[in-house]
């Protein structure tokens, strides 16, 4: 056989070969589409005074002497899209830029190319790159290095952050200036999820009913502002099977083993950093619902909810974290909340939510948690406690020792011969505690005669009820940092779990310590100036 024609035999054995290693077919195989066919704008919708094909990207450019005024997009023509994954390359020198899903033409009838919705963000500095932004659509929803929560309290847009991913400087090294970096953008259901050459860059559940978006458009930024330019390449979308809705990670678990914790916050109190309700409530609810996904979690704003009962009735756990004294949120409830209590439902009070006046309201706690602060008898110093041994009990699971300062109530008002209360924090205060002269809070003679004898004092209690119902009281939590403190922390996510008849996991409900930006988050004052 002559050399010409052995050549073209075996240019037709290896033809189905390449064939089947093309872009296009293995696009095709695992069930990515590609979007940009690499030499035209077909199906893409841009101003053509910025937008173009170079070298096979898609690309968008200003200049000093080609401005774009506000920020203007190329919309991909294919269609809305639900649930997906996207995969590209980008490449960007100077100025921002984004990936618009499920996103919306502003006005196009008063101007062209104009988005708004879900934006994967990127830049050409070192900040924004893989956040999650909401182009004119909340703004900020994820930043690098953060999973969130997006909720509606009250009426009122929050971003919660539940979990740190990695940190954002650090992140930052993985990506690559000027120079070709790879996206990839998930949307399931209202989960999303950003990747920067395969790093988790921010993670986001929208569980605001009110302004989520279950499906839209897919777009490409081209930012206002000094000259920049912007590339893409090797587009590729995979459009999912959607699931409903209302379908969630929680609401798939079982039913039979799902439990309801209502948090209730009181009103603002004593300043940033101290008495921070809402914000601890909003960090202990988000680390139950990260650790424990079969618990459904919701916190009350400023005091007793709205609604009243309907909102408690069927909660196996309400925690209580407020002003106590004469103005305690459960003060005005007594009878009705009772009857919750005789259900077997949980209740937990935090700091100053274990201090009720005696008399009825005071009766009441002891028959709910086997004790509380009453004044003339307890007192409120600050001190450094140190525990350093925990009984046998489901609250003290994966619990060390550990050392913290606080106000720490103690010779709370127990039940009679502590029936049914285990303590769980034990310590001995100093004499100093004991600094003041006497009364509602200060001191009394009961209590220095109990130091004087060296009686050890709970700050933290156990209480089963006969009714099967169960309390906690823990008398720390004035100062909001000590919520980054893994036991302080764990002593009370475990006591919630075991309040609410659940089970707590032999090395207790572990959650990663919060960074002090979420340690921030929700409190009701801004961060003073630094």
């Amino acid at each position: 056989m002559k050399i010409p024609q052995l050549l073209s035999l075996l240019a037709l054995f290896l033809l189905p070969l390449t064939i089947s290693h093309s872009p296009l077919v293995a696009a095709q195989e695992d069930g990515f589409e590609t979007i940009f066919d690499g030499q035209s704008l077909k199906n893409w919708d841009g101003n053509p005074k910025f937008w173009r094909v170079e070298e096979g990207t898609l690309t968008g450019q200003t200049t000093a002497e080609n401005p774009t005024p506000g920020n203007t997009f190329i919309i991909w023509r294919g269609g809305d899209v639900q649930d997906f994954e996207l995969q590209l390359e980008y490449k960007i020198i100077n100025g921002n830029s984004g990936i618009q899903y499920r996103s919306f033409e502003v006005e196009p009838e008063k101007e062209k190319w104009v988005v708004g919705g879900y934006q994967g963000d990127f830049e050409a500095g070192d900040t924004y790159s893989g956040i999650l932004y909401g182009e004119r659509f909340r703004g900020i929803l994820a930043n690098r290095g953060q999973k969130t929560e997006l909720v509606r309290n009250d009426g009122k847009f929050d971003v919660n952050v539940i979990q740190t991913l990695g940190n954002s400087k650090e992140i930052q090294t993985k990506i690559k200036k000027e120079d070709w970096n790879r996206y990839s953008i998930s949307a399931k259901g209202f989960h999303f999820v950003h990747k920067i050459n395969d790093v988790v860059t921010a993670d986001c559940t929208d569980n605001d009913s009110q302004e989520r978006r279950e499906k839209g458009i897919i777009a490409l930024q081209l930012h206002a502002g000094p000259a920049m330019k912007v590339q893409f390449r090797n587009i590729r979308l995979k459009k999912l099977k959607s699931e409903p809705a209302t379908e969630s990670k929680t609401q798939a678990v079982d039913s039979q083993t799902k439990k309801k914790v209502v948090f209730i916050a009181g009103r603002p109190s004593h300043g940033y950093g101290s008495h921070e309700h809402y914000a601890g409530c909003k960090l202990l609810a988000n680390s139950l619902a990260v650790a424990m996904p079969n618990f459904d979690v919701s916190v009350i704003r400023n005091g007793w909810p709205e609604e009243g009962m309907a909102t408690l009735n069927d909660a196996d756990a309400v925690i209580v974290y407020c002003d106590g004294g004469g103005g305690h949120v459960l003060n005005p409830h007594i009878q009705e909340f009772d009857a919750l209590m005789k259900k077997g439902a949980g209740l937990v009070c935090i700091h100053y939510g274990v201090e009720t006046p005696k008399g009825a309201t005071g009766d009441a706690f002891l028959k709910w948690m086997g004790g509380y602060f009453e004044t003339d008898w307890s007192v409120n110093p600050h001190w450094d406690a140190e525990f350093t041994t925990f009984p046998e009990h489901p609250i003290s699971q994966g619990v060390k020792p550990f050392k913290i300062n606080d106000e720490w109530y103690f010779h709370m008002r127990f039940s009679d011969n502590m029936e049914g209360v285990t303590p769980i924090l034990s310590a001995h205060p100093p004499q100093d505690t004991m600094r003041r002269t006497d009364g509602p809070h200060s001191g009394n003679q009961a209590v220095r005669t109990a130091m004087a004898n060296h009686e050890i004092q709970h700050v933290a209690w156990a209480f089963q009820r006969e009714d099967s119902g169960r309390g906690f009281g823990f008398t720390g939590g004035h100062f909001h940092w000590n919520w980054g403190d893994e036991n302080f922390r764990k002593v009370v996510l475990n006591a919630i779990v075991w309040a609410a008849h659940g089970e707590v996991p032999q090395n207790g409900v572990t959650t990663e310590n919060p960074t002090r930006q979420i340690l921030e988050q929700n409190q009701d004052e801004p961060t003073p100036n630094k």
